[in-house]
């Protein structure tokens, strides 16, 4: 049986689809500005192009990942 994904990492296929990139690219976007704030980290996606719930979901995700 297929474990449903929930929170953040829900956001994935549709981040992926709608931006063209898988979120290996976004992830290493976010290396530019891992120092960074949440919420500047939001805007530098944003500033990407991204809308602001996908990029509040990736910089989750990025912020997991990297133990920040």
């Amino acid at each position: 049986m297929t474990e449903k994904v929930g929170g953040p990492a829900s956001y994935v296929p549709s981040i992926e689809k709608k931006y063209g990139h898988a979120i290996a690219y976004w992830m290493g976007q976010l290396d530019a500005v891992r120092d960074a704030r949440h919420m500047e980290q939001v805007a530098f996606l944003k500033g990407l192009g991204m809308g602001h719930g996908h990029a509040n979901a990736v910089v989750h995700i990025y912020r997991n990942d990297h133990g920040l």
